[in-house]
């Protein structure tokens, strides 16, 4: 199997995104994906094993990259409160500027097939300790409240975002889906406030 990088492995992945998002992972033929990267069937094995696999693969090359992008911008903000306003807006912005990636994410990401959820679990978690350390520290500096417990917080931070990023991508409406990110912060910061 070639090496899980370079100009024809993005390809792929940019590939996959747009007919998984317009057929569902299930509909979604190999060929298909191939046919839109623009590269011959056989190309596709060279990277993945199989479908599962792509979309395991587009799941954690994306979300890693989604990872390292928040916590970059998140090092820059002096309190956990500008954190955890930044990570909703990062959060809801990232899934708004492309749809395709937003209904894999939000739909198609919601599969019932244990190898999947076993194969997405390690980035997820990757990113609720992120969220949970930006809760941790708003406790420990006295920003939150005291008797916050940051794994119920971090799921209710997570829940939120997700659920409307949810209902964005399933909606028939037009709307901005980051312009609800000061909303949805501001509620969030009342709750877990002192």
């Amino acid at each position: 199997m070639a090496k899980k990088s370079g100009d024809k492995y993005r390809a792929i992945l940019d590939a996959a995104v747009r007919v998984f998002a317009a057929y569902g992972y299930h509909n979604a033929q190999v060929s298909r994906i191939a046919r839109e990267a623009g590269v011959a069937d056989g190309t596709i094995y060279l990277y993945f094993k199989n479908k599962k696999d792509v979309l395991i693969s587009l799941f954690k090359t994306r979300m890693g990259e989604f990872i390292q992008r928040v916590e970059e911008e998140l090092a820059g903000c002096t309190s956990a409160s500008e954190q955890l306003s930044r990570l909703v807006h990062l959060h809801l912005s990232h899934l708004e500027a492309d749809r395709n990636l937003a209904t894999v994410f939000q739909i198609q990401l919601r599969q019932s097939d244990p190898a999947i959820r076993q194969g997405i679990r390690e980035p997820l978690r990757a990113y609720s300790r992120l969220i949970e350390r930006v809760i941790a520290r708003g406790v420990e500096g006295g920003e939150f409240r005291e008797d916050l417990d940051p794994r119920l917080a971090r799921k209710m931070v997570f829940g939120t975002v997700d659920e409307v990023a949810t209902c964005w991508v399933m909606s028939q409406r037009e709307y901005s889906l980051a312009a609800l990110a000061p909303r949805i912060s501001e509620l969030l910061l009342r709750a877990f406030a002192r």
